[in-house]
């Protein structure tokens, strides 16, 4: 449950508030990940540290994350990455004024190590918790790097999660298309994982397309005429997968990796102009900035980001991807999530639960659902 906290008390001269310090904790996945960042009353972040340790080698054997694996490999290493990224901050616990961890989504076992640390930080420390859904920290990664004001459209597109989202603020986000099936990532993955291309799949598969000409294979193309903003992933995995079996040479593996990193930036720049269109139809002109933010991990893939700049730039719209370094799983746009809203005190009571499912909306997700709801809750 969601707490408002009156913080006027610690209103500055000038009628702003102070500029606030939190920690963040991010262990949804399979990277342990802790950083301090600091926010001002004008919007500006900055990242005083930012320490990620990635359980790679710890999975590639298995060609993915192992969920029980991941998990144990959080609770052995939380307590020491959250001391490195306090250590490099240089601000002790008492120059922090909030603790903000992932509650969600991912694998819940993960989860719930980052957010019982971040709970017990909080209780020995007294400090506000502020759960986190790991999806706004990539909604408002790309505020990492740059000046970025709200609202926005914004592309979230990694191994778990494809969709578009008018963002118009923290906490406050709707949802314009999602996939209907597999997410970019997800096939990024799969699809190397058929090529024998290892664990992670997707930057082993871009790599490989720099030399591949992908014209030699005709990819399946989804949803063509549909009007909506979703998307769908499973043919082109499937199609792919199976002409992974006939590669007989390393320029074929390239050749149709180059066709599939070129199908999916397609297809993620055909959806994202059907949602730019939109956006711009539903206000005036002059009535808010037309920008296109891609964030998530496979906002890292070159290809995916050229492609959705020219797109963007057809539109008018202006185009806007986060640093590398805060494009996959970290905890620094956790903790900028974490700033904004305690910046408007909107902080968390301390049995707040892990969810492996928490749609950004989850009225819409609830209300037109695109997957059924389980017992995890809705999805997308």
């Amino acid at each position: 449950m969601e707490m408002v906290t009156d913080y006027s008390s610690e209103i500055q001269a000038g009628g702003k508030p102070p500029f606030l310090t939190v920690l963040g904790l991010e262990t949804s996945c399979d990277e342990t990940a802790a950083s301090v960042v600091r926010l001002t009353p004008d919007g500006q972040a900055t990242v005083l540290s930012s320490v990620i340790h990635s359980q790679i080698e710890d999975h590639a054997a298995y060609g993915g994350v192992v969920p029980e694996i991941a998990a144990r490999s959080h609770v052995e290493m939380i307590a020491g990455v959250t001391r490195r990224a306090m250590t490099e901050a240089d601000v002790g616990y008492a120059g922090l004024d909030g603790v903000a961890a992932t509650a969600g989504p991912g694998l819940v076992g993960g989860v719930m190590v980052g957010l019982s640390f971040g709970k017990a930080v909080a209780l020995a420390r007294g400090l506000p918790l502020v759960a986190v859904n790991h999806l706004e920290g990539h909604a408002v990664s790309a505020r990492l790097g740059a000046r970025v004001a709200y609202p926005f459209l914004l592309l979230l597109v990694s191994g778990g999660h494809c969709q578009l989202l008018d963002v118009r603020g923290i906490g406050d986000m709707s949802r314009l298309g999602t996939t209907i099936d597999d997410a970019a990532g997800e096939a990024f993955d799969k699809i190397a994982k058929a090529m024998g291309l290892g664990y992670p799949g997707g930057p082993a598969l871009e790599r490989l397309a720099a030399t591949g000409d992908g014209a030699r294979f005709d990819l399946p193309r989804a949803l063509l005429g549909r009007k909506d903003c979703d998307f769908s992933f499973s043919g082109l995995k499937t199609a792919a997968s199976r002409l992974a079996q006939t590669c007989q040479t390393d320029q074929d593996r390239a050749d149709l990796a180059d066709a599939v990193q070129t199908a999916i930036a397609r297809q993620l720049s055909d959806r994202s102009e059907r949602a730019m269109i939109a956006y711009a139809e539903a206000a005036p002109p002059d009535d808010r900035q037309r920008l296109l933010v891609v964030a998530g991990g496979v906002a890292a893939n070159r290809t995916v980001r050229s492609t959705l700049e020219a797109t963007a730039a057809r539109h008018g719209f202006g185009f806007l991807a986060p640093p590398m370094a805060y494009c996959t799983d970290n905890a620094a746009m956790i903790a900028l999530a974490g700033a904004e809203r305690l910046q408007r005190g909107m902080t968390s009571d301390i049995d707040t639960a892990a969810r492996p499912r928490w749609p950004l909306d989850e009225a819409r997700a609830l209300a037109d659902p695109v997957h059924p709801a389980s017992r995890k809750g809705a999805k997308a």
